[in-house]
């Protein structure tokens, strides 16, 4: 029957060397087997040495790629990638609620795994009041974990009590990923916290590589897919975290500097 097959969107920027943002989301909808939908909310120009400009859409075309998607296609799950400004991320919520595109996948890009900020804070500001309250599942980074919650990041429970204080903030299930800085670090351990309560530990190990380029737009778009797929939060974010962990171990020797991982890898 028309529209069965399973469809999700990314709601994100458009990456030129197709290592991170959009093109790492349609990648990783192509291997989960979903068809893909895009809503772009603005486009950059890098490679792998690094980003060298930026455009942003407007609030009328964005509002627009909303319409058409919803009056056409059965969007069973969504996501969003890097919303570069306060303007945006209101239009992507004011969207958002205003048609079904099914739970929603936040990956809040704030602050990247380095510990470099992204957003300024009026941005951030709105999206804390309005997009965490959207999320069905919120992946932050560990420093956009930190700048969420304003919590020691050196408590030993740290990310328990980041993933507490963001459900109250809204979001229903958090994934609050592991540190990347360490020194000598051979494993790296994500935290989630379900709506019932439930929590447990995903635990793989730390790849020492440069070609790490898109790893949390790739695991928000795998749990996206997943969900898009029907499965439960708690199997989408498991299911996702293996595909992720495949990806970074099987590399793929592309771009000079900081590569992609490798979207093709089967866990």
């Amino acid at each position: 029957m028309l529209n069965d097959y399973p469809q999700v969107v990314t709601i994100a920027g458009s990456d030129s060397d197709g290592s991170a943002g959009m093109q790492a989301d349609l990648l990783t909808f192509f291997a989960k087997r979903v068809y893909g939908a895009t809503v772009i909310t603005a486009c950059v120009a890098g490679n792998s040495f690094g980003i060298h400009a930026g455009v942003n859409m407007s609030a009328d075309f964005i509002s627009q790629e909303f319409h058409d998607l919803a009056t056409d296609f059965h969007i069973r799950a969504a996501k969003t990638g890097m919303l570069a400004d306060a303007t945006i991320i209101n239009t992507v919520a004011d969207n958002y609620e205003k048609y079904d595109f099914g739970p929603l996948v936040v990956d809040p890009v704030i602050i990247t795994k380095h510990g470099d900020q992204l957003l300024e804070q009026v941005a951030f500001e709105t999206l804390v009041n309005r997009l965490l309250p959207l999320a069905e599942v919120l992946t932050p980074n560990f420093f956009e974990a930190v700048k969420l919650t304003g919590l020691d990041p050196e408590t030993p429970d740290f990310q328990a009590q980041a993933a507490h204080q963001l459900q109250q903030m809204g979001a229903r299930n958090v994934m609050v990923k592991g540190r990347h800085d360490q020194a000598d670090q051979t494993t790296v351990t994500d935290y989630v916290l379900l709506e019932n309560g439930t929590n447990f530990e995903l635990t793989e190990p730390y790849y020492e590589t440069t070609h790490k380029n898109g790893t949390g737009d790739t695991l928000s778009a795998a749990i996206t897919a997943e969900l898009g797929l029907g499965h439960s939060v708690e199997t989408a974010i498991r299911n996702a975290k293996t595909y992720v962990d495949a990806c970074i171990k099987n590399g793929i020797n592309v771009g000079h500097q900081f590569g992609p991982i490798n979207h093709w890898a089967t866990p």
